[in-house]
């Protein structure tokens, strides 16, 4: 079998002969195969298994046909690195132990130390880059989504810890930012030593922030960690998570080849907000995945029309899936994205 090279040309805005996908969260809860195995482990005890880890992320490709594998990996494994104490905990999500609330706490976050707290992940990567016929991509937080698990302590709605702490002690706030900047360049860059040939920098929360204050509190940290990582050779993505269109203006600067978008804004939209920087990737509402297969195919195929208009269109949801989709629908789903977007390349 040859490399299948789809994906990278997308995020190149290179010539394609259909258009690439893969799903966020497509290792793991959607496979019935998975859910035996978490029965008898956590994700976090499956993390620390490499073959264990390496099977999982395999399986979507070898089930569904996507055109690249996401790493099995949590973006909360740098953090204990740091010295934070968590557990990811069913039902909620991560649960930090010992939040970060004063300036002493911020104080205490020791630099990442890949090669001692990290290795597991690394050889996942060098085993996934033995075994894969498509491109790895790898990822990791971004400093404000992880910022506010460690601030409130668990999943928020509100994330009032976070802005308080944001907006009453600013410089606390630039001092952690940094540390998470410097713990995310170097996780990245020992994940692309090892093997990964791509990455997504997934900042999942930060649509909870006005464009001006993500302007102010974030934005100069992602622009200082993508640029400090940009002479590694393989595409880069920067996914704002959910209801983060408005900040899609102030991205424009960025040295990242592809912009992740939820479902709130079209492709083309995507693209004029950034003034046709990035190559763009998404946005399925991942729930139409509950609808019929026509009605996906429907959805599918509109996001698919816009995507192709101009080069660089990579097939994904809108976020991540749920574990009630169907991996059958999935299936379907990837093999229309192929089928039908080379018919309409070839126009």
């Amino acid at each position: 079998m040859t490399y299948n090279d789809v994906f990278t040309r997308a995020c190149y805005k290179q010539e394609v002969k259909h258009v690439p996908v893969w799903y966020m969260r497509q290792a793991g809860r959607t496979d019935p195969d998975y859910r035996k195995i978490k029965e008898k482990y956590s994700l976090l005890e499956i993390c620390r298994q490499p073959e264990l880890a390496a099977e999982i992320t395999l399986m979507p490709v070898k089930k569904l046909g996507v055109d690249a594998a996401i790493l099995y990996s949590d973006i909360m494994n740098p953090v204990a690195s740091l010295g934070i104490d968590f557990d990811i905990v069913k039902n909620i999500g991560p649960v930090i132990n010992n939040p970060i609330r004063t300036a002493a706490d911020i104080e205490r976050l020791r630099p990442i130390d890949v090669d001692k707290d990290l290795s597991h992940i690394m050889e996942t990567i060098r085993i996934l880059d033995k075994a894969l016929k498509v491109p790895l991509i790898t990822f990791a937080g971004a400093p404000f989504t992880i910022a506010s698990y460690l601030i409130e302590g668990r999943p928020s709605k509100s994330y009032i810890l976070t802005k308080t702490l944001m907006y009453n002690e600013p410089h606390l706030w630039n001092t952690l930012m940094d540390k998470l900047g410097d713990m995310v360049i170097t996780y990245v860059r020992a994940h692309i030593a090892n093997g990964g040939k791509a990455f997504q920098l997934f900042d999942s929360w930060v649509g909870a922030l006005s464009p001006k204050d993500f302007e102010k509190f974030v934005l100069p940290t992602i622009t200082r960690i993508f640029s400090e990582l940009s002479d590694l050779n393989v595409p880069k993505i920067y996914f704002p998570g959910v209801s983060s269109g408005e900040l899609l203006p102030t991205l424009t600067n960025i040295q990242s080849d592809v912009m992740g978008l939820d479902w709130r804004v079209s492709i083309s939209e995507g693209r004029r907000r950034t003034n046709g920087r990035f190559a763009m990737q998404g946005n399925l509402d991942p729930y139409i995945l509950t609808a019929p297969i026509d009605v996906i195919k429907q959805y599918a195929k509109e996001i698919i029309d816009d995507g192709i208009q101009e080069p660089g269109f990579i097939f994904n949801l809108g976020h991540g899936l749920f574990p009630e989709a169907s991996l059958d629908k999935l299936r379907e789903l990837t093999e229309f994205v192929h089928e039908y977007s080379a018919s309409q390349l070839k126009k």
